[in-house]
C-alpha cells in the first residue's frame, strides 16, 4: 500500500543531480580523475591551480578538497598528460589517485595513497637556523649602526635561504604564471627590503612569513584528524568463518558479502551487515550520534565501526569495507569539503579585485611622491613593500575552508550528514520546515487497533483476504495487516494474488480466486464511488481518533474496515517545539486523511497540518511555503517525498543508517530517525555564520589598519607580516572552534540550547 509521502526513494537521480544553486555541473560523458596534490598548502597553491586549469580546453569542472589534498577533475581530454604535464609545472608534486580513462589499477594500488601531513623534522631545523639568522642579523645591524655590512648579509642571506627558499621558489612560479598571490607579493617585499639595504628586515620578514605557513599547516592538520578520526574506527582485521567452520582472523579489506563475522563485547564491528546470531547491544554514535546503545537481535542490521558492548554475535556480511555506511558517510564529508560555501565564493572574487588594488597603490605609493613631489625615494619605497605585504590576502582566504571543514566534521560526529558547506552556510536562513508524517514524525511502525466486518462474510476469512494483498507491499501500514493477522493465527496460509497493482496514494488491489479487491485508504474508496454515509461515519470516527482506517472492498461494495495506528517518535514532541522557539514555522505534509493529520499534529503542537496529499500536492505547498517564507526545509524518508524534498531549498532524509539511497539523496541525511537534530544543524549553521563574518571582519579590519599605519610610516615589514601571520591564526583557531560546538541534547522539553559567539 502506497501512501503519499512514504518508503524510500529508489531513484538516486531524483535528487542527486545538480540542484539550482550549485555550479559546475558537467555531462555524465566527462571523464573522471582524482589527483593527490602533495604541495597544495593552502588556498593560494588552489587559485593557481584553478586559474592554469580552468584555461586549459576540455576541462568541465574542478572541485578542490584542501583539506585532504585532492583534486577531482572532469574532463573531455584524451588523457590526463597534460593536467599531470600542468601540475608538475606548478611544482605541486601530484599523484593520480584515480582515473577512469585507464585501465582498472590492480586492487589496493592507489588505497594507501594519502597526503604526507604533519611538519618534516628537517623542516623544523631548517626553521629553526633561519630564526637564529634572522635574530643574529637584527642584534649586528643594531648593535653596529650597520644594516648592510656583510655580517649582517650573510645572516641575513642564510635566512632567507633556510627558511623562505620554498616561498621564492612559489613566488616565482606565480610570476611566471602572472599571478599576484602571497608568494609573489612577500618575495617581492623580500626582495626589495633587500634591494634598499634593509637586510636586517628582509630576513626576518620571510622568517616570519614561513613560521605563519607552518602554524597554519599545524591548524589544518586539526581538521584533517577530524576526518582521520572518522576513518579510524573501522578495525582493520575481523574474525571470519571459513568454508570448514573453522574461525579465522581476516583483513577486513579482503572479507566478502555475505561471509560469516563474529564480533566479541568491546569490539569495534569492523563490516555492514545482518545479525545471525546472539543478543547484544550496540554504541551506534560514531555513525547516527545516538547517545544511547542499542539492542541487537537475529534480524537487525550493524553498521561497520560502531561498538559491541555486551555480547558476542555473528552476523552477515552485506557490505565490503569501501562501501560499508562508514565509508560512504567519510566519502560524502570529503566531498563536501570541495564545494566552496557562498562565503567562501565571496571571499575568492573580493580577494581577486583586492590584491590588484593594493598592488596599484603600492605602485603608487613607491613612484607618485617622488616623482612629482620630489620626495626621497628609499622612504616611499619602504612603504610600498609594507603596502605588499598587507596585501597578502592569507588570513582572509584561509578563514573560510577552515571553518566550514570544521563545521562539517563536528556535524558528522553528531550523526547529521550535510552534503555540502552552501547546505551548513544557508540552514541559519530556514524560516519553515515541511515535515512528512510516517516514518518522521511517527515511528513508521503502525499497528492494527481495530477490525471491523460491514458484510456477514467470515472475518477471518476477509482479513486473510487483506492480508494477502497487504503482503504483496512494503507499506508500514501493509506490514501492520499482515502482522495482525499472523496474531491472529488465522486459519490457512497467506492466498495467492494476481495482477497485483499499487496505486499511489490510495493503496493496492489484485485478483484473488478470480475476483478482484482492493486495499487502500478514505480517498480510494470515494473515487471508487463506495463510500456511502454508513462507512463515512465509521471512517470519520476512526480518523479522529487519529487512526488510519485501511477498507478492503470488492468493486462494488466495502467489506472490511481495520484502523492502524502509528506511535508519535519520543523526540517529535520535544524537536518540534525547539524549532518553533528559534523561529521556524512547522507544516505537516501527509497523504494521510486530514483528521488523522489534525490528531497527530494537535499532540506534537503543529497548528498547520495538510493531509490527504498526493506527491504532486506535497510540490505545491512547498512551493506555496516558499512563496510566503522565502527558504523553506522538507523532511521526509520516501520515494513519494522525493519532488517536494528537490523542490525544497535543503532537503533532509530520515534514517539515513540502513539505507543506500538516502546518502545519495537530499541535502542533508540524518543518520538516525531524531528530529532534534534538525534544530541542531541550524544553530550549528547560525554559529558557522557568525565565524565566518568575525572572521572577515577580523581579517579586514586588521589590514585597514595597517594600511593607515603603512601610509603614515609607523608599520614596518617585519610589523606588516607579524600582524598578517597573527590575524592568519587567529581566523584558522576561530573557525577550529566549530569542531568543539554543537547543543546538547534538551535536558527539558523547553530548554532551547543558546548559540554561543
Amino acid at each position: 500500500m502506497t501512501e503519499h509521502g512514504e518508503g524510500q526513494d529508489q531513484s538516486p537521480g531524483a535528487l542527486a543531480g545538480c540542484r539550482p544553486q550549485e555550479t559546475g555541473c558537467a555531462s555524465e560523458t566527462a571523464a573522471r580523475a582524482v589527483f593527490l596534490i602533495q604541495k597544495m598548502d593552502c588556498p593560494t597553491e588552489e587559485k593557481l591551480i584553478r586559474d592554469r586549469l580552468e584555461a586549459m580546453p576540455g576541462i568541465d569542472t574542478l572541485q578542490f578538497n584542501l583539506i585532504q589534498r585532492e583534486l577531482t577533475v572532469l574532463h573531455r581530454l584524451p588523457s590526463i598528460d597534460a593536467i599531470m604535464a600542468t601540475l608538475k609545472a606548478l611544482d605541486m608534486e601530484p599523484a593520480v589517485k584515480s582515473d577512469s580513462l585507464a585501465a582498472a589499477a590492480p586492487d589496493g594500488e592507489h588505497a594507501g595513497l594519502v597526503a604526507d601531513y604533519g611538519i618534516p623534522r628537517r623542516k623544523w631545523l631548517l626553521m629553526a637556523i633561519s630564526g637564529l639568522a634572522a635574530m643574529g642579523a637584527e642584534i649586528v645591524a643594531w648593535t653596529s649602526g650597520q644594516e648592510s655590512s656583510w655580517p649582517v648579509i650573510t645572516l641575513a642571506l642564510l635566512a632567507i635561504f633556510s627558511g623562505g627558499l620554498d616561498t621564492l621558489k612559489k613566488g616565482w612560479i606565480a610570476l611566471t604564471n602572472f599571478a599576484l598571490n602571497m608568494n609573489f607579493l612577500m618575495s617581492l617585499a623580500v626582495i626589495g627590503a633587500a634591494i634598499i639595504g634593509q637586510w636586517p628586515e628582509a630576513a626576518v620578514v620571510i622568517f616570519l612569513f614561513a613560521l605563519a605557513e607552518m602554524l597554519e599547516a599545524l591548524s589544518f592538520d586539526r581538521a584533517r584528524n577530524a576526518i582521520k578520526g572518522l576513518m579510524a574506527m573501522t578495525p582493520e582485521l575481523a574474525m571470519v568463518q571459513g568454508d570448514d567452520g573453522d574461525w579465522r582472523e581476516m583483513v577486513a579489506q579482503r572479507v566478502v558479502l555475505g561471509a560469516v563475522v563474529r564480533v566479541k563485547p568491546g569490539e569495534r564491528i569492523p563490516l555492514d551487515g545482518t545479525v545471525l546470531a546472539g543478543q547484544t547491544s550496540v554504541n551506534q554514535a560514531p555513525i547516527t550520534g545516538e547517545s544511547m546503545p542499542v539492542t541487537k537481535q537475529p534480524g537487525d542490521p550493524v553498521f561497520a565501526g560502531t561498538i559491541n558492548e555486551r555480547g558476542a554475535f555473528d552476523y552477515r556480511v552485506t557490505a565490503t569495507q569501501d562501501h560499508s555506511t562508514l565509508a560512504r558517510i567519510i566519502a560524502t564529508v570529503q566531498e563536501a569539503q570541495g564545494q566552496r560555501a557562498p562565503t567562501q565564493r565571496f571571499v575568492d572574487r573580493f580577494a581577486r579585485y583586492y590584491i590588484p588594488a593594493v598592488v596599484v597603490l603600492a605602485i603608487g605609493v613607491a613612484v607618485v611622491p617622488p616623482l612629482l613631489m620630489g620626495a626621497a625615494f628609499q622612504p616611499w619605497f619602504y612603504k610600498a613593500l609594507v603596502l605588499l605585504v598587507i596585501a597578502c590576502p592569507c588570513a582572509l582566504v584561509i578563514s573560510t575552508p577552515v571553518t566550514v571543514v570544521s563545521g562539517l566534521a563536528v556535524a558528522a560526529k553528531h550523526g547529521i550528514l550535510i552534503k555540502g558547506g552552501v547546505y551548513l552556510e544557508q540552514g541559519r536562513k530556514l524560516k519553515a520546515l515541511a515535515l512528512d508524517k510516517t516514518g518522521t514524525i511517527t515511528s513508521g511502525k503502525p499497528a492494527v487497533t481495530d477490525m471491523l466486518t460491514i458484510v456477514a462474510d467470515d472475518g477471518a476469512q476477509l482479513l486473510r483476504q487483506a492480508a494477502s494483498l497487504a503482503h504483496r507491499s512494503d507499506h508500514p501500514v501493509s506490514t501492520a495487516v499482515v502482522a495482525y493477522w499472523k496474531a491472529q493465527a488465522v486459519a490457512g496460509s497467506l492466498m495467492e494474488v494476481a495482477g497485483f497493482e499499487a496505486l499511489t496514494g490510495r493503496g493496492v488491489n489484485g485478483a484473488i480466486d478470480g475476483a478482484t479487491f482492493y486495499l487502500g485508504n478514505h480517498r480510494l474508496v470515494h473515487e471508487m464511488g463506495i463510500c456511502d454515509a454508513g462507512l463515512e461515519s465509521k471512517l470519520d470516527t476512526f480518523e479522529r481518533q487519529g487512526k488510519t482506517a485501511v477498507v478492503l472492498c470488492s468493486a462494488v461494495a466495502p467489506l472490511l474496515i481495520l484502523a492502524v495506528a502509528d506511535t508519535i517518535r519520543d523526540t517529535s514532541i520535544d524537536a518540534i517545539q525547539r524549532l518553533q522557539q528559534i523561529g521556524v514555522e512547522v507544516v505537516m505534509l501527509t497523504g494521510d486523511n486530514p483528521h488523522t493529520a489534525q490528531a497527530i499534529a494537535a499532540k506534537v503542537g503543529i497548528s498547520d497540518a495538510r493531509g490527504d496529499l498526493l506527491p504532486e500536492d506535497k510540490l505545491t505547498a512547498i512551493n506555496e511555503l516558499i512563496a510566503k517564507h522565502g527558504y523553506v526545509g522538507m523532511v521526509g524518508d520516501g520515494i513519494n517525498d522525493a519532488p517536494a524534498i528537490a523542490r525544497a531549498n535543503i532537503g533532509f532524509a530520515m534514517g539515513a543508517a540502513g539505507t543506500d539511497t538516502a546518502l545519495e539523496t537530499a541535502d542533508l541525511a540524518l543518520m538516525d530517525d531524531d528530529l532534534r537534530k534538525i534544530p541542531d544543524f541550524i544553530l550549528l549553521s547560525r554559529k558557522t555564520h557568525a565565524v565566518l563574518m568575525q572572521n572577515i571582519t577580523l581579517a579586514l579590519g586588521i589590514k585597514a589598519v595597517f594600511l593607515v599605519l603603512a601610509l603614515t610610516g609607523q608599520a614596518t615589514l617585519w610589523m606588516a607580516v607579524f600582524a598578517d601571520m597573527g590575524a592568519s591564526l587567529l581566523v584558522v583557531f576561530n573557525g577550529l572552534r566549530l569542531l568543539g560546538h554543537f547543543p546538547q541534547k534538551a535536558p527539558g522539553k523547553n530548554h532551547v540550547p543558546q548559540v554561543s559567539m
